[in-house]
């Protein structure tokens, strides 16, 4: 999977730009506020219909222009596709996939299936449960067809049922909404237990690599008692969930915990590790990907050089390049990227919103 052309209009301080990209490695060199995030942020918008930066719209679109709007040509061995995105002020958000008007962000996200790697991604390791549950479920996405209308509809009974807890007075009350609930809790639950499971060797070999010197142990928690039957458990503490207004417990309280010598690594490893660690997952997601679905991920990794010596660089830009896939680099100098020498890349300088190719 590969970006071969790539436009963008009225994004953030990016001017118009109409560009093709290497399949393999492409650098973005540029000083602090030039545009180089804001590059990855439009490719990494043209695959989710959302930002990983902010979620305040207008502030991308620029101050003067009434949407921005972001084009691809994806290519897949034989394969190819169009794709398309403009993000009106109003808030409303056009797709086209090969001309023809698409429906769903999801639609985006199954064709361009990217990991992003970014200073501030370590809220993957401290940033709570939801980022770990967004760690599994986005595995889960691209291996499982079925996944997405199911916790789509589970998200949909869970408000349903919390809207229900301001009203009830007996569980009688809240029954039927859990007779539905329970199996898609429990579906979901199954396959973020055995994703994880699947997916701990290739953690364990990435973690080898980067962290030699401590062992990372990872362990999924579904978000209930494994000890007890949800159905059950939703029973019996329906006045507790009563009176907080919502389900205390289910599938949207699951976690996936990373652990030395059983405490937080958040508490035992540097930033640095911190940050080597996060590699290490998304590489390990990234490689798990193509080895179970033949499919590669794009990577887009923000300020290469941050945190890291030139051993470890050198490390991240070796496996990277194993991986046969696309990858977007920044950097604010061209010395930052000389751990990398790929066979096959394009340089580009950017200045002021404008990407010239070096």
């Amino acid at each position: 999977m590969a970006i071969a052309r790539f436009t963008v209009e009225n994004f953030r301080n990016l001017k118009s730009l109409d560009t093709s990209f290497n399949p393999s490695f492409n650098f973005i060199v540029g000083n602090n506020g030039s545009g180089k995030t804001s590059l990855l942020e439009a490719i990494f918008y043209l695959a989710h219909g959302r930002s990983f930066k902010s979620a305040v719209q207008n502030r991308i679109i620029q101050y003067d222009a009434p949407h921005f709007t972001l084009f691809g040509q994806v290519q897949e061995a034989q394969h190819q596709w169009s794709v398309g995105l403009q993000k009106l002020r109003q808030g409303q958000t056009k797709m086209k996939i090969n001309g023809e008007d698409a429906k769903k962000l999801a639609d985006l996200a199954h064709l361009l299936p990217i990991q992003i790697i970014t200073p501030e991604g370590l809220s993957l390791l401290n940033g709570g449960p939801s980022c770990k549950r967004a760690f599994l479920d986005w595995g889960l996405f691209h291996h499982h067809n079925d996944f997405f209308p199911i916790w789509q509809k589970l998200a949909r009974l869970l408000k349903q049922r919390n809207a229900a807890l301001l009203q009830a007075r007996t569980y009688q009350e809240l029954k039927h909404w859990d007779e539905q609930l329970v199996p898609l809790c429990l579906q979901i639950s199954q396959w973020r237990a055995e994703y994880a499971a699947q997916l701990q060797v290739d953690i364990d070999k990435s973690c080898a690599l980067f962290l030699p010197e401590v062992k990372i142990e990872s362990q999924f928690y579904q978000g209930w008692d494994r000890k007890k039957a949800y159905a059950d458990l939703l029973a019996e503490n329906f006045e507790r969930d009563r009176q907080l207004g919502y389900t205390f417990s289910g599938a949207q309280r699951a976690d996936l915990r990373f652990k030395i010598n059983g405490l937080p690594v958040e508490d035992v490893l540097s930033r640095g590790q911190l940050k080597l660690l996060m590699c290490a997952l998304r590489l390990a997601q990234g490689e798990h990907l193509m080895a179970q679905k033949n499919r590669h991920c794009i990577f887009l990794i923000d300020d290469f050089a941050s945190e890291l010596d030139e051993i470890k660089r050198a490390l991240l830009a070796q496996r990277l390049q194993q991986s046969g896939a696309q990858v977007f680099v920044t950097a604010i100098e061209f010395c930052q990227l000389k751990q990398m020498q790929p066979k096959s890349q394009c340089t580009f300088r950017i200045e002021n919103g404008v990407l010239s190719p070096v």
